[in-house]
């Protein structure tokens, strides 16, 4: 019996309790062997609803990746009558970016009687209770308390966690040694000095700016988008990666390298923007034997395109699940530009002062390298 501490009583579930349910649920799977008699996962809450629905929901969304109103279709089918507590499908719609057209909230059942007395002859509430009222909203976060130094996204167990380290070493072909399994496995950039400045000549290369942001690599899988600090530790946030075909799906084992920059906007306020700039792995098949040139391209037609035109489609209603809005993700993505060495002086001038993030250098990038 696994038990997962989490909040009910006038506040959802927390995002690292839903983590850890799916992991939990999903380890249980992957330990199951193929039988005739095939065990399965009992989930209770106070009264089997609300909280449980939330994480069955929570559950679906990432392992079969349906809109929120159909997971909360199938839990009331099998669960009738479903989540019934407004605050609870909200919070749904808003953690997965969706803004329905309507919501829909069951009725409370005829069977929810007032709970038992206590000890001064009052009714008392119960952790499923619907009586009180919904925890408010938090505030939205205001435009300058945006920096580079936020934590970003949900933790995970640090069971799930191994377990993502050692897909990363997989992905980029490298087998951990020792205290190397809790080392950042991201390139890492050198200075210019005198002597490999020659290579410059040697060498075909290309030439980016030198953001100031926090360097971040992501594991985008099938049940969620991780992010990778320099310290290898996974927080995951709820991003959307359609395939280059989107009508087969999703990223599945995609390992791409980046920064995280705050983007000041024209006209007022701050924006998270995650600039990639190159790509290791896509779909459990490694690319780092690939020169840099072509990873870089990947990057746009396998990562960047498909977004772009998956938003276009559910912005005109040519494809479903119109709920989605890619504005809401807790940052965008774009692939960095490289531009050829004889820019550099028009990009120091001209193109780094318009920037509308902190730069603060030059990055100088061989073509024909593979990723090391």
């Amino acid at each position: 019996c696994q038990e997962i501490a989490c909040r009910g009583r006038d506040a959802v579930p927390e995002n690292e309790a839903v983590n850890t349910f799916v992991y939990e649920v999903l380890a249980f799977h992957e330990r199951q062997k193929p039988s005739r008699n095939p065990k399965y996962v009992l989930v209770h809450c106070t009264h089997g609803h609300n909280r449980t629905g939330f994480m069955i929901v929570h559950y679906l969304m990432r392992t079969q990746l349906s809109s929120v109103t159909e997971a909360l279709n199938i839990f009331a089918q099998r669960r009738p009558p479903g989540i019934y507590k407004t605050d609870y499908i909200q919070a749904l719609y808003t953690f997965y970016h969706e803004i329905p057209e309507s919501i829909t909230c069951p009725p409370t059942p005829e069977w929810k009687r007032p709970s038992d007395l206590d000890l001064n002859g009052e009714a008392k509430q119960d952790d499923d209770d619907d009586n009180g009222e919904p925890a408010p909203s938090p505030d939205p976060v205001d435009d300058k308390a945006i920096t580079n130094d936020d934590v970003l996204g949900d933790a995970v167990p640090f069971d799930q966690q191994d377990i993502l380290r050692g897909i990363c070493f997989k992905l980029l072909d490298f087998v951990p040694n020792g205290r190397a399994n809790a080392q950042f496995p991201g390139s890492h950039p050198v200075s210019l000095n005198s002597e490999n400045l020659q290579l410059l000549r040697q060498r075909y290369y290309y030439a980016t700016w030198k953001a100031d942001g926090t360097r971040y690599m992501m594991l985008i899988m099938r049940d969620g988008c991780f992010l990778i600090d320099r310290n290898f530790c996974f927080r995951r946030v709820q991003m959307r990666f359609p395939i280059r075909n989107v009508n087969d799906g999703f990223h599945n084992f995609t390992l791409i390298d980046g920064e995280m920059v705050v983007d000041a906007i024209p006209g007022g306020g701050l924006k998270r923007r995650y600039l990639a700039y190159d790509l290791m792995a896509i779909n459990f098949s490694s690319k780092v034997k690939l020169p840099f040139s072509d990873r870089w391209k990947l990057l746009e037609d396998e990562i960047i395109r498909p977004r772009i035109y998956e938003r276009k489609q559910f912005e005109t209603g040519l494809k479903g699940n119109p709920s989605y809005r890619y504005d809401l993700e807790l940052f965008s993505v774009r692939r960095k530009d490289f531009w050829l060495l004889s820019t550099v002086k028009k990009l120091l001038k001209e193109f780094i002062p318009a920037l509308s993030h902190e730069s603060d250098g030059l990055i100088f990038q061989r073509a024909g390298m593979i990723h090391t």
